[in-house]
C-alpha cells in the first residue's frame, strides 16, 4: 500500500472576513501550505453575507483578488464535496456584512502516518477537532494561574 492509496485526514473550515480586512495574507499562506505538500484544496468558495442575511458564493473565475481576499488563486478548486446546503449552512454561521472562505482540504502531510497505520491493520475509531481559539484560551488560562 503506497501513501497515494490513502488519503489524510480531510477538514472543512469557515473563515469569516469583515469585508475591509481581506487583504490576501491569508490566501498566500494557504497558497504556501499548498506550494509545501501540507495540504491540498478540495474545494474553495467565497461566500458574502449581506446586511439583510442574504448570501451569495463569489464565482471566483470571474472576481478579482480585491473582492475575494486573494482566494481567486484558488479558482477551480471544486471537487464536489460542497453542495449547496453546505453553502447554506455555512452562511448562517456567518455575521451579516461579512465575507467568508470555506474551504474543504487534505491534511497531505499525514498519507505515509495513514499509510503506515492501515499497513499495520490500524483502524481509525475515532477523531476529535480542538478549534485553535479554544486552545489559545486555554493556554492563557493557564498562564494565568500562574
Amino acid at each position: 500500500m503506497s501513501d497515494v492509496d490513502v488519503h489524510g485526514p480531510i477538514d472543512a473550515v469557515l473563515i469569516e472576513f469583515e469585508a475591509d480586512r481581506a487583504t490576501g495574507e491569508a490566501a498566500q499562506a494557504l497558497l504556501d501550505l499548498v506550494d509545501r505538500g501540507v495540504v491540498q484544496i478540495f474545494d474553495l468558495v467565497v461566500i458574502r453575507k449581506d446586511a439583510d442575511g442574504s448570501f451569495s458564493g463569489v464565482v471566483l473565475d470571474d472576481a478579482v483578488a480585491e473582492e475575494t481576499g486573494g482566494f481567486v488563486v484558488f479558482a477551480g478548486a471544486r471537487s464536489g464535496l460542497l453542495g449547496d446546503e453546505d453553502l447554506r449552512q455555512a452562511a448562517e454561521s456567518m455575521t451579516p456584512g461579512t465575507a467568508a472562505a470555506l474551504i474543504v482540504y487534505e491534511n497531505t502531510w499525514a498519507r505515509p502516518f495513514v499509510a503506515a497505520a492501515r499497513k499495520a491493520g490500524g483502524e481509525l475509531i475515532a477523531s476529535v477537532r480542538i478549534p485553535a481559539q479554544d486552545v489559545m484560551d486555554a493556554l492563557d488560562a493557564l498562564d494565568a494561574a500562574e
